[in-house]
């Protein structure tokens, strides 16, 4: 079977071992192998060098800034299939999964966005977020359970969809940068649903990344701030600060010109959407 319709993009930075080793699993997916894209966050550790060596057929794009996440925007306009699937540096797609992906997407036309089954580690645990994914409704004729948010080491996206909302928001860095784009798929009209036998592995590195919580709670209040009703913002800021998240609190503070400037509610079929979704997942994994 050849390569499917889809682009494996991988954003990196100063993880170039990391960065190698999942090359060599995604070379052997399919064969051909699909096409690869790695977007180099400004790496000081010969990143882009080291791939150009061991993977020539891997088109590297070598920013001269760290972009964060929006890194994966600059892989998606590069790309000229009409999928991408995204990848971390310690995650990659299991055999067969793009064929399943691609099925997917040409049975479903208003599908904008793929979650799939993320297995951790090793022992391939279940990543807890795909528990409340699974758990929410089922439309009918949809290619899976409605979600609201996802997992970006272990998405394919409808590159059309993508960049026809922006993509990844630059400001947001990594962590908590899904869920306004998310958001944005929706109010654009596209479907995204949690697809449980298109199957990606994670194998995070034990140390978490500096920083990471503290912008996870900046990037939380601004996708409130800039997306929700009023009423769900202001229960977002007052729930981080009872829980001392006062640095991340700040952080979003800083950004409120912008936000401000920028803000844009969500149509209200979307709104009531996401509140079912969110109370469906929550109901079942309570």
């Amino acid at each position: 079977m050849g390569a499917p319709d889809v682009t494996v993009v991988m954003a990196t930075r100063d993880r170039r071992a990391s960065v190698l080793r999942t090359l060599d699993r995604l070379a052997g997916l399919s064969s051909p192998p699909p096409p690869v894209i790695v977007v180099d966050n400004a790496s000081r550790d010969g990143t882009p060098q080291a791939v150009r060596a061991a993977h020539p057929d891997v088109r590297v794009l070598a920013l001269d800034v760290n972009r964060g996440a929006a890194a994966r925007n600059a892989g998606a306009a590069a790309a000229t299939t009409s999928l991408v699937a995204f990848c971390d540096d310690d995650s990659w797609w299991a055999p067969g999964a793009l064929d399943r992906a691609a099925e997917h997407f040409a049975r479903h036309r208003r599908l904008g966005l793929l979650a799939a089954r993320i297995l951790v580690g090793s022992d391939e645990r279940l990543d807890p977020t795909c528990v409340t994914m699974a758990a929410g409704p089922w439309p009918p004729g949809a290619a899976g359970p409605a979600v609201v948010g996802f997992v970006a080491c272990g998405a394919v996206l409808r590159r059309e969809a993508l960049l026809g909302v922006g993509g990844f928001d630059a400001r947001f860095g990594i962590g908590g940068e899904e869920a306004l784009l998310a958001m944005d798929l929706a109010a654009a009209g596209w479907q995204l649903a949690y697809v449980d036998d298109v199957v990606a592995h994670h194998h995070p590195a034990p140390s978490a990344r500096h920083g990471r919580s503290r912008r996870m709670v900046r990037n939380d209040l601004w996708t409130s701030w800039l997306r929700r009703p009023p009423a769900v913002a202001a229960e977002a800021t007052l729930g981080a600060l009872r829980a001392g998240d006062l640095a991340g609190v700040a952080d979003a503070v800083r950004g409120l010109p912008w936000v401000v400037r920028e803000r844009r509610r969500l149509p209200l079929a979307v709104e009531r959407h996401l509140r079912q979704v969110s109370a469906a997942s929550a109901r079942a994994t309570a």
